[in-house]
Parts: structure tokens; C-alpha cells; sequence
């Protein structure tokens, strides 16, 4: 591109499509997620459009307006489908339904904007970006949540050699060799995507999740109306806030609590997923009095739900580090919190816990060494405010939305430019509004 034809990084903003099936009002963590990342990218002066689907996880309401505007983002939603919803089949079913309505949508849009960014939620979701730049020459920009197939592959839903697999793992590569970037949330993840795609390795960047400190903000238990309604201001609280999945370690949380029955410790466990109700059957089988199961709560009752008890758990199954990361690792270093994670040796949920000076990490399986960790923050409130308090530094320093936010706009504008010299094509920039 010659000099003439490169316009000033500011002289008109980046319009930005962003493509993913969740989007609140679902309650969904990628939802929330990607909400809050457009609008940070709204105030850094982008120009967001995000096309999503109908909530499927909202608790008031089961449709949403077709058509929203807030403050520079459009937001559009198409049709829900919600076939046997809370099975996996039923799950790949409405995701492919929804890529399908997705790329219809690319189809008609006059305007895709100057770069596209799509999520892994659906795990397909990101062959639409494959078709959008040779349909378009649009560039494109993946977000991988969940590393699809390898989690299907760990969960027992397919073998590993089944030609379903090796098809999967095929597209994937072909998907990220012409994506501009691939983002991830953790080393480990780049690790496996490099295992995958060896030359692919300067391409992946890794951008970890983020939770608003300014929002979650540490609140004393006996100031916490929620803990006051639950009875949780004078009883030592384990609490697990969040999804008890397929890719969560639930049983050694288990082993722990039998460990820790006859100690004046509490777990609490909010939230759902497909391991809540055998989990909530073992613990009634057990007859376990130490445990108490509440729902998932509104947004607006995060700030005190997450405060509410004084250690807070995070998992992830043997066989998924690389695979998955949980998002609620960063809330609970929000609410100032310590945190014990339950993971591989080489997690690098670990790494962060260590370096945060937060917690510890305990591998799967080691009961005993939590509940011996559980017990001595019981009796040192000292030591459980330090924790909490160095988490919430480390957080503020490194996983704000706003520092996140900048190295997506980073990230996205020098995909923009890449893919304008690639193509060796003219700029010409559409007017601000963008129809």
C-alpha cells in the first residue's frame, strides 16, 4: 500500500463485527464476557456491531429486542432454538443452527465492517470467518474459549481417533492458518494450539480473561446483606461461584468436604451445570450438613454473592488444562478473596495463584491437602486478608477491562492493517455511520 492510500490509525474508527451465540441477557460466561469487552472497545473508539442469538441461559426472560443500540455498539440477534437444550447433542444442534443463521446474516450485510471477530461459542462458529475472507477478502480474528475437538475427545463424547476428529482438526488448522490472529486465554491453550499447528506459533497471543475491580469490590461479611440472608457471616465459607461442568474437578471438592464435616466450615455452591445434580445427589447421599446449593444469581447480586465467603474455589478436570479456562478465577481475585485451585501441576492457574501470592494450587485428587489448607485459613484471619488482599493487586494490575480492552484494540488494529497490505488493496474508509 502506498503512503497516499495509508490513513492516520485515529482519522476514522475501526469497525468491528464480533460474531458469538451467547450475549446477555444469558448469563452465560462467554456472554458476559464478550458485553463487557465491546463496550471497553466502544470507549477506546471502536465501532462495534455484534450479531448474536435469542438468550438461552436469561433468567426473567426467554427473547430479547431483534435490534439494540448502546452507545457505539449495535447489537443484533437472530432467532433461538432450543432443542433439547441441556444435552450435548441438543447443544451441537442449536449452535450449528445458529452459525447457519450467522452466516446469512454475513450474506445480506451490506457492511461487514473492516475486521471480524468470532468466539468459539459454537465451536464451528469460526469457519464462518474462513468463508467471509474468500467470499469478501474481510480479515478475521478468532477467540478460542474452548479448544473443540480436544474437549469433546477428554469428555468421552467422541474417540480420539474417530474420523470426526481428524475432519475437525483438519478444518481448525486451515480456519487459523488464514485467520489474522488467534487469540487465547492461557499458555497452556497456545501450547496445545502449537502442538496442532507447529507454524502457526508467531500468530497466537495470548489475552487472558478480566473482572471489573470497580465493580466487584471486597465487602465485609457482617456489611454483606447477602451473606446476612444466607447465614454466612459467622461460619468460615467455602464458596464455588459459577458453571460445575463436564470440565470441573467436582470430585475432589467432594472428598474435601467429607474431610472437613465435622469442622465449622461451610461450602457453598452457586451456580449449575451438567455435574450439579449428581454432585448435589452425592452430598445428600452422604448426608453431608456442611454444604449448602443455590442457584445462579442476577448480575446485579455478583458484587455480594462473590464477597460472601472467605476462600474461594476454582477447578479444572485432569486431561482439560490447556482446553477450557475458567472466568471465575478473575471475579473472585476481584472480590479480594484468597483462592484455592484445584488443577495439573502444570496449570497455569497454578502459575498465577503462585506468582499472585493469593492461594495455593492443589492437584486433582489431593482432598487432604486442601482441606489442611482450608483449616489453617479457618484460624488465621490474618493470612486470609493478606491473600485476598495480594490477589486483588494482581488483578488490578494485569486483568482490569481496560487493560484487557487495549490489547484486543492493539491486537485488532494491527490485523486490519496486516490484512490491507496482504490483499494490496486501496482503503477507502465508509462513513462513521455504519448501516
Amino acid at each position: 500500500m502506498s503512503n497516499n492510500e495509508t490513513l492516520p490509525r485515529h482519522s476514522k474508527p475501526l469497525r468491528l463485527s464480533i460474531v458469538t451465540q451467547f450475549y446477555p441477557p444469558d448469563y452465560a460466561a462467554t456472554g458476559q464476557l464478550i458485553e463487557e469487552l465491546a463496550v471497553e472497545l466502544g470507549k477506546q473508539g471502536l465501532l462495534v456491531r455484534v450479531f448474536t442469538g435469542q438468550p438461552g441461559y436469561a433468567f426473567h426472560s426467554q427473547s430479547a429486542p431483534a435490534r439494540e443500540y448502546f452507545q457505539r455498539l449495535i447489537i443484533q440477534r437472530s432467532r433461538a432454538t432450543r432443542i433439547w437444550s441441556k444435552r450435548i447433542r441438543g447443544k451441537a444442534l442449536n449452535g450449528l443452527l445458529f452459525c447457519l443463521r450467522a452466516g446469512l446474516h454475513l450474506l445480506k450485510t451490506s457492511s461487514h465492517g473492516d475486521i471480524l471477530l468470532l468466539t468459539t461459542a459454537p465451536p464451528f462458529l469460526p469457519i464462518l470467518g474462513y468463508l467471509a475472507k474468500k467470499l469478501f477478502g474481510l480479515p478475521y480474528v478468532c477467540l478460542v474459549y474452548d479448544l473443540y475437538p480436544d474437549v469433546a475427545v477428554e469428555l468421552n463424547v467422541v474417540p480420539h481417533r474417530h474420523w470426526l476428529v481428524r475432519l475437525w482438526n483438519t478444518v481448525n488448522c486451515h480456519i487459523w492458518k488464514q485467520a489474522q490472529q488467534i487469540i487465547v486465554l492461557s499458555p497452556s491453550m497456545k501450547n496445545r494450539v502449537v502442538g496442532k499447528c507447529p507454524q502457526l506459533k508467531d500468530k497466537i497471543t495470548v489475552i487472558h480473561n478480566w473482572a471489573d475491580a470497580n465493580w466487584i469490590v471486597p465487602i465485609a461479611k457482617q456489611d454483606n446483606w447477602f451473606a446476612q440472608n444466607f447465614n454466612l457471616v459467622d461460619r468460615f465459607t467455602v464458596l464455588y461461584s459459577g458453571n460445575m461442568g463436564r470440565c470441573h474437578d467436582m470430585e475432589t471438592i467432594l472428598e474435601t468436604a467429607k474431610l472437613l464435616q465435622d469442622d465449622p466450615i461451610l461450602f457453598v455452591f452457586i451456580g449449575n451445570g451438567a455435574k450439579r445434580e449428581a454432585f448435589e445427589a452425592q452430598i445428600h447421599q452422604l448426608g453431608l450438613t456442611n454444604c449448602r446449593f443455590l442457584p445462579y444469581q442476577d448480575k446485579q447480586n455478583l458484587p455480594y454473592s462473590l464477597t460472601a465467603g472467605d476462600l474461594s474455589l476454582v477447578s479444572i478436570s485432569p486431561g482439560m488444562e490447556g482446553l477450557v479456562a475458567p472466568s471465575k478465577l478473575y471475579a473472585a481475585l476481584a472480590a479480594g478473596r484468597p483462592i484455592a485451585a484445584i488443577c495439573e501441576p502444570q496449570s497455569y492457574l497454578q502459575g498465577i495463584v503462585t506468582e499472585a501470592q493469593c492461594g495455593a494450587a492443589f492437584s486433582n485428587g489431593d482432598a487432604a491437602g486442601l482441606a489442611e489448607f482450608i483449616r489453617c485459613l479457618s484460624t488465621d484471619e490474618p493470612l486470609v486478608k493478606r491473600m485476598g488482599e495480594a490477589g486483588r493487586r494482581f488483578l488490578q494490575s494485569n486483568f482490569t477491562p481496560d487493560l484487557i480492552a487495549q490489547e484486543y484494540s492493539k491486537l485488532l488494529h494491527q490485523s486490519v492493517f496486516k490484512g490491507w497490505e496482504s490483499s494490496e488493496v486501496s482503503v477507502q474508509y465508509s462513513s462513521i455511520r455504519w448501516k
